[in-house]
Parts: C-alpha cells; sequence; structure tokens
C-alpha cells in the first residue's frame, strides 16, 4: 500500500507551528507496513486542497489528511473531499450530542459553528476524537482510502493509535504482518556506519535495511513480512548477528530507546549512582538524564561550574591548574579528570562525569572551538579522560558534548 500524507494549514506553510503531524504519521505507517512516498503540505484555501487531494489520487492507495477539521471558516478539508469525491457532508449525531453535553457542562453559550466539528461525508466511518470535539473520518471510494484527522497532536495521534491503525490493517488483510528491529547506535557518526554496512545495505532484499540519524546518534531499522514471529526471527537474526560483528561496540540497544534511557537502566539496576560537573555544556547533560523516569534513584545531582572561581570555590580545582602562563587552563584533561574526581568524592556516588571545553562561537584561552574534554571518575577504577574536537555551531557542540559523556560512560558500564 503506498500512502500520501496532507498536512493542511496556512500556518504549516508560513512556518509558525512545525509540521509534527507528518513524522509521527509517517513512522506510524511504516510501523503498519504502509509506504509514504509523499508528503504534502497545503494552506486553507479550497481550491489549492481539492488539487492536492486530486494529485494524490493519482499517485496513492491511501490518502491522510491532518488539520482543517475545526469549526471555524477555514476549516476545509471535509468539504473539500466531499466536493473531490461527489459526496454529501451529513451529521454524526454521537459526535454532535458529546459536543453539546460539553457546552452544556461547561455552562457556556455554543456558538452555531461548532456544529462543523461534528460533520462527516456520508457512508464514512466516523474515527472517534477521545480527546477533542472533530470527529475523524475514514472512507474508501474507487480503490483509493481517505483518513481525515485533526490538525492538534494530541487529538491526532490518539485517534490514529486507537481507530484509523486498525481501520487501515483491515485494508490490508491480504499483507503478511509487519516485523521490525532497531538497533541504536553510539559513539559513531551516519557516514562511518554506513561505511560499515554499505553492501549490506546495497544487497539488501529482504530483510529491508534503514539507517536513521539525529543528533549524537544512529539507528537501523531492520524490517520484514513474514506469517509469524517465529518465522520473521529466522530473516531478522542473520543479519543482526552480521551487523553486530561489525559494530556491536557501537550498539546500545535493541529497541527504540534512548542512550541515557539505557544508562539510568543499567544503573538502577546495578544500583549505582552517578553525579555530574558540567562547564561547557551548561547542564544539558543533566538534564538528558534527569529526563528519564526513574533517574532520582540513580542520580545524585550536577553542578554547572561555568566559571573558573566556582570551578576552584566548589570543586577544588587549584587555580594553577585553571589559569597561568603554564596552566593547562579550565580546557584541558587534567581539569576535566580534577572535576569528575572532586564531583564523585563529594556526590558519594560510584561514577560522576565532568564536562569541559569550548562550545564557541569564539575560542578560549587559546583553544579552538569544539574542543571539549570528557571525564568519568569511578569509585572503582582509573579515571579515564576523552579528548573530543567536536564540529557544528554553539548548540551542535554543547549537545554532541553531552551525547559524548553519555556514550563515555556508557562504554565503561558495559566493560564492568
Amino acid at each position: 500500500m503506498k500512502a500520501e500524507i496532507i498536512a493542511v494549514g496556512t500556518e504549516l506553510l508560513l512556518g509558525q507551528i512545525l509540521n509534527t503531524n507528518a513524522q509521527y504519521l509517517a513512522q506510524a505507517c511504516a510501523d503498519l507496513g504502509v509506504g509514504v512516498y509523499y508528503q504534502t503540505v497545503v494552506g486553507d484555501n479550497t481550491e489549492r486542497l481539492t488539487n492536492a487531494l486530486q494529485t494524490a489520487k493519482s499517485r496513492a492507495d491511501l490518502i491522510i489528511c491532518t488539520g482543517g477539521l475545526g469549526p471555524t471558516q477555514d476549516d476545509l478539508t471535509k468539504d473539500a473531499l466531499a466536493a473531490s469525491l461527489g459526496r454529501q457532508i451529513v451529521m454524526h449525531q454521537p459526535s454532535m450530542d458529546k459536543i453539546e453535553e460539553m457546552f452544556r457542562t461547561r455552562g457556556v453559550h455554543m456558538v452555531e459553528s461548532n456544529r462543523r466539528q461534528a460533520l462527516m461525508l456520508e457512508n464514512s466511518d466516523p474515527l472517534a476524537n477521545d480527546n477533542g470535539l472533530a470527529v475523524g473520518v475514514a472512507l474508501t471510494q474507487d480503490g483509493t482510502s481517505y483518513i481525515l484527522l485533526p490538525g492538534p497532536p494530541k487529538e491526532m495521534k490518539p485517534m490514529f493509535e486507537r481507530y484509523a491503525a486498525a481501520w487501515i490493517s483491515s485494508k490490508m488483510n491480504q499483507a503478511q504482518p509487519l516485523f521490525s528491529r532497531m538497533l541504536k547506535f553510539a559513539g559513531i557518526g551516519e557516514s562511518s556506519l554506513e561505511h560499515e554496512l554499505l553492501d549490506l545495505i546495497e544487497r539488501q532484499s529482504d530483510p529491508t535495511i534503514a539507517p536513521y540519524a539525529k543528533e549524537g546518534e544512529v539507528a537501523i531499522r531492520l524490517t520484514t513480512r513474514a506469517a509469524t514471529q517465529a518465522e520473521a526471527d529466522l530473516k531478522l537474526d542473520p543479519v543482526e548477528r552480521e551487523i553486530r560483528g561489525r559494530l556491536g561496540q557501537h550498539i546500545y540497544a535493541a529497541e527504540d530507546v534512548t542512550l541515557e534511557q539505557e544508562i539510568v537502566r543499567i544503573l538502577s539496576g546495578r544500583k549505582l549512582l552517578l553525579a555530574a560537573a558540567e562547564s561547557c555544556t551548561g547542564g544539558l547533560f543533566s538534564d538528558m538524564i534527569t529526563s528519564v523516569p526513574g533517574s532520582s534513584a540513580v542520580y545524585r545531582g550536577g553542578i554547572v561550574c561555568y566559571t573558573n572561581e566556582l570551578k576552584h570555590k566548589l570543586l577544588g580545582v587549584p587555580m594553577d591548574v585553571l589559569e597561568g602562563p603554564d596552566a593547562p587552563g579550565a580546557v584541558s584533561s587534567e581539569t576535566a579528570r580534577q572535576l569528575a574526581e572532586q564531583m564523585r568524592e563529594q556526590a558519594g556516588s560510584d561514577y560522576a562525569v565532568s564536562i569541559t571545553g569550548v562550545a564557541g562561537p569564539d575560542s578560549s584561552e587559546g583553544k579552538p572551538v569544539g574542543l571539549v574534554y570528557v571525564g568519568v571518575a569511578r569509585k572503582q577504577g582509573d579515571t579515564v579522560v576523552e579528548r573530543l574536537q567536536l564540529s557544528g555551531n554553539r548548540a551542535s557542540i554543547k549537545w554532541r558534548a553531552a551525547k559524548s559523556a553519555l556514550y563515555q560512560l556508557w562504554k565503561l558500564l558495559r566493560t564492568e
């Protein structure tokens, strides 16, 4: 099944909001075994929306629209599709009853335009909106299936997951289920990973091998169709073994989790404690760790010692290490080592991470932008310091430094 996603809304074209709906739907369709071949963004204009629907019909079996189901005059998606297919617009009474009950409960007068949210195309399937008022629509005509979803992600995602996904699957009952595995990598860039796996990627057929990249980490999705999980495993296992044989030192998970989630899981399972001393990252490492539910059981806390004064005052780094003509400086392996060791001592933790460097935009201490030192002090074992030369702007360097610190910590955890 080939799909096209049409995101409706002039605010998308103006760049006022990000089109996160298309990203979500593309991933969700891939999980269902539906290939998204095109993505379109169109403004709140009936003629242009109708043209977009006609174009999509010429090249897709499934068209998913998001947005334009609200109560105002510029919410045109249902009207445009009805006109395109020659269908009438009718009232979905259960949705209308819900809207009226909501206004009655709140003691607020309902303006007539709110009735538009309960309208749908005749002879179509309603998709319940458990988090809003606009009913969704699903229908098939002349071999093409259409799904209309609301624009707000808090409404769109639950509607898709609870109702639309099952409706799509019912249209694909002749196809075998799709089975996938996600291998997550750290400490290696997308181009290097592709280079190591290029021969596998070039000759892929079944299973397919799809690389994905985000800032600081990359992933490989292995996908196949099979009648059963056991049959899928017979296809996926050899490919995963081959990849692990080449790049196993960089694989931190065989599921779609972040590196910080995996680190918290390891620390929690071993009942170990962590702390951090950050300079150039300004608390970003700590934020990544504490964004993980359950991190309070393993994370003692951190210090953002941005200035030399605080590096000395709070963590006891000698001033003759930080400053002076012959001093290593704040951006040095010596400082990273002392920050990590002093932080571990003060926190009473099993591990402490330190990050010090030059995030830019200008050099510091005569050292180039992107030079970063990451230290990891251990209760059992020597302190490890890694020198990095990162590229990018200030925000990218900070992000990559924090991700690199996570990777250095994970490397030690997996070998101990």
